[in-house]
């Protein structure tokens, strides 16, 4: 009996791609042996001609399916959807804009073949990428696997080979501010990786902005680890540490031993100082505790991750 593969392809505004990545991954298929597939497509509340390009690719091909969404909910949520709606035995998501390489599939496969649970892709490199996503990318894995209370593997993508029993787990799930990659990391179980270089963008411009991955790093921090809030901890326990000292210093030296040095402050001069350093390490605790005040809003409003405006399945 031929396994089930379903192909999970997040699509924001690619109708210039969805055609050549659904003949890409059919090509690769047509080599493979003893397996099935199925594309399922995540139209993520596209603006131009994606989701009729889509629909067309659908009606000629049973093997591909599709998900629209009522609106742009974000390709983390668009990926979700996919984990959650996927059916086979094993699931395996691509960037639709061909950056990933799909000729890697079979490698994926011997992978799981071997018993790997979760098989993950490690870009090495990537084509045109620019020096600020490069550093911010470098001082992101540094930053979160120093302060996170889970380690995230380093370049990975969404690149992902998933068994049914991790898809059935990972639906568990109800976080809404998520990064796949960082949750599969927290899930563990036996995994192997593939290393490759990220193609050129096929068609158009990237979506996923600088801003948007800026965010994606400021909710990861927040979501994965409590070192932020306890940061404002370590802050106060260091101001006390220094200043305390520092200010009985000055009190000791001005009234009881008749310091010159001491003397060298003036009252208003030290309060001043005082206050607006304590001032500003109040704005940076507020700052950092919005950040879970925020997280916890979001949470307990309980909303559902997306909405399905219209979908098809075999």
């Amino acid at each position: 009996m031929e396994k089930v593969i379903s192909i999970i392809i997040p699509a924001y505004n690619e109708q210039e791609n969805v055609s050549l990545v659904a003949k890409a991954i059919k090509d690769v298929f047509q080599n493979i042996q003893n397996y099935d597939y199925r594309i399922l497509f995540v139209d993520d509340g596209s603006t131009d001609n994606t989701l009729q390009k889509i629909k067309e690719l659908s009606a000629q091909d049973n093997h591909i399916c599709y998900l629209e969404f009522s609106r742009n909910f974000g390709k983390e949520i668009a990926t979700t959807a996919g984990i959650q709606h996927c059916q086979g035995d094993a699931c395996i998501m691509v960037d639709a804009d061909l950056q990933h390489p799909v000729d890697l599939i079979p490698k994926f496969i011997a992978k799981w073949e071997k018993g790997a649970d979760i098989v993950t892709g490690i870009r090495e490199k990537n084509k045109n990428e620019g020096w600020i996503k490069k550093v911010g990318s470098y001082f992101f894995y540094k930053i979160i696997n120093a302060i996170g209370d889970v380690k995230v593997v380093p370049r990975a993508t969404d690149l992902h080979k998933k068994k049914k029993k991790v898809i059935k787990e990972y639906k568990r799930f109800t976080e809404k501010e998520r990064m796949t990659r960082a949750l599969i990391d927290w899930m563990g179980f036996k995994r192997d990786y593939i290393y490759f270089n990220a193609n050129e963008r096929a068609n158009g411009e990237a979506s996923y902005s600088k801003f948007k991955l800026l965010k994606l790093a400021l909710n990861s921090f927040v979501s994965y680890s409590l070192f932020p809030l306890r940061l404002a901890g370590y802050l106060g326990f260091l101001i006390i540490f220094t200043f305390g000292p520092a200010g009985l210093f000055i009190l000791v030296g001005k009234y009881f031993l008749n310091n010159s040095f001491a003397w060298s402050f003036s009252g208003p001069a030290q309060l001043a100082i005082l206050l607006a350093f304590l001032i500003g390490i109040i704005l940076v605790s507020l700052g950092l505790i919005s950040f879970y005040i925020a997280a916890i809003h979001r949470e307990v409003l309980n909303r559902p991750l997306y909405v399905v405006r219209e979908s098809k399945f075999d």
